[in-house]
């Protein structure tokens, strides 16, 4: 299944992808994506759902009908940094040894084609194409080997990135990582079975219409399960937690010279089976 959320900012409903792609209305179905509602059992009811019955949303989702992030009430946006030894060797840092944890804040996340913001005082405001990971049933020191049970569903992020504020001066990943608009989220959910095996994925990111980032998911350091259940060692992982697990070479910091989001432009991105992003880069 590709689940959605539709509508105008703060007021988006639950939704699923028909095999026409139009958006069905699942809001007398679950309240919302999020938290209870992404569990196994829901996953299933939704599955077993006549999706002809479902009443019919207007509009074409990603261009006169808005879409959300896919998934609502994040309690953690947790991130994998360097998981691609090429993107780590084009960051002049090592490849790690474990996966490297940090986060960005909830307040980043958005839409998949809502506007991108570069922040006061931003320079080096830069991009990166990833993997999401949706927690749909939450534990912790999940074992590795039943660590896909814990997936509501896969989509795709943007962790866009400002480095100065990351690397420069008193910068923290976080700080970095977190401002308003730097997660977008979307455009949809999708359930596991319809992905398949997440660690083979092709993963692409454009600027105004030039390809930087060109890669595959199975060249991550540490995959999925492994990263689901590293995570779990450290926090307890519940239902709505997103974990975005790195991004390929091609960030604008790699390039020589570097490069870095002025506004004006046009991001474009996705992932095989999970969908496209594209956003407006606009100054704050």
């Amino acid at each position: 299944m590709k689940l959605v959320r539709f509508g105008l900012v703060g007021q988006e409903k639950p939704g699923l992808i028909d095999n026409e792609g139009r958006v069905r209305d699942l809001s007398a179905i679950i309240p919302d994506l999020a938290g209870e509602h992404l569990s196994a059992d829901t996953m299933g009811k939704l599955a077993s759902l006549d999706t002809n019955t479902l009443p019919l949303v207007e509009g074409t989702p990603q261009q006169d009908l808005r879409l959300g992030a896919c998934v609502n009430k994040v309690g953690k946006f947790i991130c994998i940094g360097l998981n691609y030894a090429d993107h780590a060797a084009e960051s002049g840092m090592p490849v790690p040894a474990e996966p490297v944890i940090f986060s960005k804040w909830t307040s980043a996340i958005v839409g998949p084609n809502d506007d991108v913001k570069i922040p006061k005082g931003s320079e080096k405001t830069d991009w990166e194409v990833e993997l999401g990971v949706i927690i749909g049933e939450g534990g912790s020191d999940i074992d590795e080997a039943d660590a896909m049970k814990h997936v509501a569903g896969f989509c795709v992020i943007n962790d866009v990135s400002e480095r100065a504020f990351q690397l420069e001066g008193t910068g923290t990943w976080d700080k970095g990582k977190g401002c308003d608009t730097f997660g977008p989220t979307g455009p949809w959910l999708v359930t596991p079975d319809e992905v398949g095996d997440s660690n083979d994925l092709g993963i692409w990111l454009e600027i105004d219409g030039k390809r930087y980032q060109n890669g595959s998911t199975s060249t991550m350091v540490f995959k999925v399960p492994h990263l689901i259940a590293y995570c779990s060692r450290f926090m307890s992982l519940q239902p709505g937690d997103i974990i975005s697990t790195g991004t390929p070479p091609g960030v604008g910091l790699g390039l020589n010279p570097p490069l870095y989001l002025k506004g004006g432009e046009e991001m474009k991105l996705g992932i095989d089976k999970l969908g496209v992003q594209c956003q407006k880069v606009v100054k704050a």
